[in-house]
């Protein structure tokens, strides 16, 4: 990328260094905690990560606004806030499974303007800013040339809370499943997004996330040329509640599917 911003050159340092921490950590978990339920983990490596990530932006831009996943919300109102996730994957990190990012995205009013997805134990970072494309390890990336769902590999991934809408997610696998060549659940929508970015897979969908998640991994899978949606196409919600990421060539195919009558609960339905 020529001529990186600032604001991504400081993500970039930011997301190396809570890296090394994590890989301080990996394979040497002594103590879990649980957040929500049994299966929703927190590590040491997620908590440290975060207060170096946290205490390095109050120190350089100590007006920004900061969303975490691990922490409180540190909200200045300030037209700038950094969407962190420190630890995306921490089930798998847990489980010494080396699929796992730290997430910083940087957004300007209401849109995202850069974003960083770094798996250490790969060391592979991913990262684009606005208008300027996006790369893997300082090499352009760009999405698959599948034009239909025929012949093509999605991901997606299952939320914590087991409801009705959790268990209609297995009607819409089922339907991705029938019409594709495979579907994989990794466990970190941040890498599932640069995986489509990069042409991995050809695309993912996913609800029930958060902001943290699916913010860095966005801009990223936008500017290597996918498309980003909401479900039904519309703008996609930052928020995390539903995600529609493809190579853009089998996006309606996968919009077809998800705005299926049958599932119109995910719409409906906080």
């Amino acid at each position: 990328m020529k001529e990186p911003s600032e604001f991504l050159e400081f993500a970039l340092d930011l997301a190396k260094q809570a890296g090394k921490v994590q890989l301080q950590y990996f394979g040497a978990i002594s103590s879990v905690s649980r957040k929500s339920n049994d299966i929703d983990l927190v590590t040491s490596a997620d908590i440290e990560s975060e207060k170096i990530i946290v205490a390095r932006i109050k120190e350089k831009y100590p007006s920004h606004s900061i969303v975490t996943e691990e922490s409180e919300d540190c909200v200045e109102n300030s037209e700038y806030t950094w969407i962190i996730d420190p630890l995306d994957g921490t089930t798998n990190f847990t489980h010494n499974l080396p699929i796992f990012a730290v997430s910083i995205a940087l957004k300007h009013s209401s849109e995202i303007i850069c974003g960083v997805v770094y798996n250490p134990a790969a060391n592979k970072c991913f990262y684009a800013e606005k208008d300027k494309g996006a790369f893997l390890n300082g090499v352009a990336i760009h999405p698959t040339k599948s034009d239909s769902l025929s012949n093509s590999l999605l991901a997606t991934g299952f939320p914590y809370l087991h409801d009705e809408k959790y268990d209609l997610s297995f009607s819409i696998f089922k339907d991705f499943y029938d019409s594709t060549r495979g579907l994989r659940r990794l466990g970190a929508a941040a890498l599932d997004l640069c995986f489509v970015a990069m042409g991995r897979f050809d695309g993912f969908y996913e609800f029930n996330l958060n902001s943290w998640d699916i913010c860095a991994g966005s801009i990223i899978a936008h500017e290597a040329g996918c498309t980003v949606s909401d479900w039904d196409g519309c703008e996609l919600p930052h928020d995390g509640s539903r995600i529609l990421c493809s190579n853009s060539k089998i996006h309606n195919e996968m919009i077809k599917i998800l705005t299926n009558p049958e599932y119109s609960i995910f719409f409906n339905q906080p």
